[in-house]
């Protein structure tokens, strides 16, 4: 027995999709604008997991440059077949829906193979049935016209796996249990006990997300509903719940035919949600032919008992994250805004620092600026690093920005003004910069030429301080800064707060940089 962690993936990790292989389960989630794009997670227990890999790891996959932060990567889904890992997703910004392959699921991954316009919408998902043969599920607008917002449908169409195109004809089979259903996403099929299941989401990602789910005998036709629909859902908890917009869920089994779903869900605090959309667990069973999820109990708990050994990874994803910069390729758990790759950063100039180049790119603006992130895990966390930087004019700055998109975020920086070194914190909420507090910090270099900087984020129940120092002094610079223009319910959008390290010249022309020692985020 093995007791697993609700979240089982803190910080923003939403639209889970599940596959096993064995006594392997894989995991993975979207990334919208974030590079590398979908996280991929490995268990052989579901309550323990390591990172391996993120699926979309280079340009030829990944193309969300100069998009706002929740465009990108939707829904991905991964399966399994005949030897072969198949991940299908959306990106909205370029391409639409497309699949990517891989014998290792570690990577390397293939380049995307477009479906073209004929997957018309989002949220794609493959099914294989017992003949081999392949499905594409998704879900789209009304063809016969979209009558109010979120009017769209359920449908699928047969997949050609040699050409990778859709082939024959296509069925809409389902819109959704409640009577004028908005938002009918994130569909899965599953084949079990000569039935074909349909578990979706539906009422959005917010607060009245819900999972319902049909069946039918055949694929084409239209599909049969729980009468218990929703199966899940939080809505009737109400907003003051520790565990609030739960649905988007997948199914898998174990190796003992128990099941389990995985699902996305939201923890507020103040009623605001800094992490976005995480990853939860709950048991399901079957009754009458239909899933019943966290049986018994009907919401998602704190922790649920899995009757598998446990097994535990020695990079195994955790609360806390010390990352330090002696390999030749970025961690994996960092995170740039649109790409990750060396027009921003160097690891080679100088081994064993990770260096920030003060390009002209800025974080208030859509595009690539150079920042690498890791994603906020809990409402108690301080966040530390070590830079050395001297600016060689106003414009210039380097430090640490809790960032939740370019329009709302955090920054503590080292920059210069009028020929003095200073270090300013700067609230930036909705499109307008505000400096908080500037602490002058010349006094710092008179006997170093190049000091080490320590800056330090201390974050608690949606409040900052910001601390700046040396080895030898450090001082408060700032204290009780609201955290709540950095959430979901105030700056919209599907993403949660990252936070990580940044340069920048601010538009300027610029060859000077930061070099980043370590990064480190505690919960």
């Amino acid at each position: 027995m093995v007791t697993a962690k609700n979240p089982i993936l803190s910080g923003f990790y939403p639209d889970p999709s599940i596959c096993r292989v064995g006594e392997d389960y894989y995991l993975v989630t979207s990334s919208f604008v974030y590079a590398p794009g979908v996280p991929i997670f490995h268990s052989r227990d579901l309550a323990h997991w390591e990172q391996i890999g993120n699926i979309l790891d280079r340009p030829s996959q990944l193309c969300v440059e100069n998009e706002e932060i929740s465009r990108g990567i939707f829904a991905p889904t991964i399966r399994y077949h005949e030897g072969t890992f198949f991940m299908i997703t959306t990106n909205v910004s370029h391409g639409g829906n497309f699949i990517v392959t891989a014998q290792d699921p570690a990577g390397p991954w293939s380049d995307p193979y477009y479906l073209g316009e004929e997957a018309v919408g989002i949220d794609p998902s493959l099914f294989f049935d017992d003949d081999g043969r392949c499905y594409y599920c998704g879900t789209r607008p009304n063809p016969e016209g979209v009558r109010y917002n979120g009017d769209w449908e359920i449908w699928i169409q047969e997949l050609d796996l040699g050409t990778m195109k859709l082939k024959g004809r296509s069925m809409a089979i389902w819109k959704g249990a409640v009577k004028g259903c908005i938002w009918p996403e994130g569909p899965h099929i599953y084949k079990i006990n000569g039935y074909y299941y349909l578990m979706h989401a539906e009422g959005g990602t917010g607060p009245e997300h819900s999972i319902t789910i049909a069946r039918s005998t055949e694929l084409f036709k239209w599909f049969e509903g729980c009468p218990r629909n929703p199966i899940f859902t939080h809505r009737n908890l109400g907003m003051d719940y520790p565990v609030i917009y739960a649905g988007h869920g997948d199914l898998v089994d174990d190796i003992n035919g128990n099941w389990y779903v995985v699902m996305l869900a939201s923890r507020p605090c103040k009623k605001h949600s800094s992490m976005g959309r995480e990853t939860f667990i709950a048991k399901t069973i079957w009754e009458n032919e239909w899933p019943v999820i966290a049986p018994g109990i009907g919401h998602l708990e704190d922790t649920v008992d899995i009757p598998l050994e446990e097994c535990r990874f020695i990079d195994e994803i955790s609360e806390n994250d010390f990352i330090t910069f002696c390999e030749a390729k970025p961690d994996k758990r960092l995170v740039g805004i649109g790409k990750r790759n060396e027009s921003f950063y160097s690891l080679k100039e100088n081994p064993g620092v990770l260096r920030l180049y003060t390009n002209k790119e800025q974080i208030t603006d859509l595009g690539t600026s150079a920042f690498l992130g890791l994603r906020q895990k809990g409402y108690e966390f301080t966040v530390k690093t070590a830079v050395r930087f001297i600016p060689q004019s106003d414009n210039e700055t380097a430090g640490l920005v809790l960032f939740q998109n370019n329009e709302n975020h955090l920054r503590a920086e080292i920059t210069m003004e009028a020929q003095r070194l200073v270090f300013v914190v700067t609230t930036h909420i909705k499109g307008t910069d505000k400096k908080i507090a500037v602490a002058d910090i010349m006094e710092y270099s008179v006997t170093e030429k190049n000091p080490l900087w320590n800056i330090c984020m201390i974050c608690k129940e949606q409040e900052a301080s910001i601390w700046i120092g040396t080895a030898e002094k450090s001082v408060k610079v700032a204290e009780k800064i609201s955290l709540l223009p950095y959430t979901t319910e105030e700056a919209g959008g599907f993403v949660g707060c990252t936070v990580g390290m940044y340069a920048s010249s601010n538009g300027s022309n610029s060859d000077n940089y930061a070099e980043f020692s370590y990064i480190m985020l505690t919960q």
